[in-house]
């Protein structure tokens, strides 16, 4: 069955497509040396990359010679995602539902996906992926964690008041830490489709003026869809708590966890 709030919310980004192209930060090279590795991807290999959004993952998998084809769900990402992927000529990508494509020829070596997994109806997320792989191929799913180290910047500790002071929640806390950052090792084992399961963990900090942070906060499907006067209130608290620490800036600490599986 579908979820309507799901449903929703994966549609929002293509209406700030530029802004998501221009704010959002990319992965370490690490990252994608770690798929090609843990994944076994020759050169030229074939590979599906779920919800490429504007391409930021995409371009450093056809850096690195494969041959892509992402499947983006709005025209919008996708346009940018084409003008991004020009240099690449063995780089695609389709407008199209993942969950309802069907390519003119399956066997891929590879389907990979960049902090867009969990938008794929839960009943589809390891089914839809193996129909596409061919024997041995594997299933690389990177999350993309904020997380709270010890040495964390206390902005974001901080910062929860001012999600409070628009709309409370229980969710409203700091990020976990990055060894209480889950990955998708048991969830991948469970489904019984894939086997030989591998997790590569890395971390990484990003800093940030008030400006550059409220642009990424202005891509998140959740802030998106907060009526407006509550999202301009809460852009205009943190902006304002950022723009005044020493140096107007905020470092966000992320961890990328890639799991990788190989079918049975």
């Amino acid at each position: 069955m579908e979820d309507p709030g799901r449903e929703q919310l994966r549609a929002t980004f293509g209406s700030v497509a530029e802004q998501y192209d221009r704010a959002r930060p990319t992965y370490p090279d690490g990252v994608f040396d770690d798929l090609v590795e843990l994944s076994a991807l020759p050169v030229g290999a074939r590979v599906v990359e779920i919800g490429p959004g504007t391409g930021k993952a995409t371009v450093e998998l056809a850096r690195r010679g494969l041959a892509v084809v992402g499947v983006e769900l709005s025209s919008a990402l996708a346009e940018v995602a084409r003008r991004n992927l020009a240099p690449f000529p063995r780089a695609r990508v389709v407008t199209a539902n993942f969950e309802t494509w069907r390519p003119e020829e399956a066997g891929f070596a590879a389907v990979a996906a960049f902090s867009a997994f969990h938008w794929i109806a839960p009943e589809l997320r390891y089914t839809r992926p193996a129909e596409l792989l061919r024997p041995g191929g594997a299933l690389a799913v990177l999350h993309n964690h904020h997380v709270t180290p010890d040495d964390a910047d206390p902005v974001w500790v901080e910062v929860q008041e001012d999600y409070d002071a628009i709309r409370p929640a229980p969710d409203n806390r700091p990020p976990p830490h990055p060894d209480e950052a889950p990955d998708l090792s048991e969830e991948m084992e469970a489904s019984g489709l894939f086997a030989d399961v591998e997790v590569r963990r890395r971390r990484w900090d990003v800093t940030y003026t008030a400006d550059e942070w409220i642009a990424v906060l202005g891509t998140y499907s959740g802030n998106l869809a907060l009526p407006e006067p509550e999202r301009a209130e809460l852009f205009r608290r943190i902006h304002e708590r950022i723009a005044s620490r020493p140096g107007g800036t905020a470092t966000r600490h992320y961890l990328a966890a890639l799991t990788v599986g190989r079918t049975r």
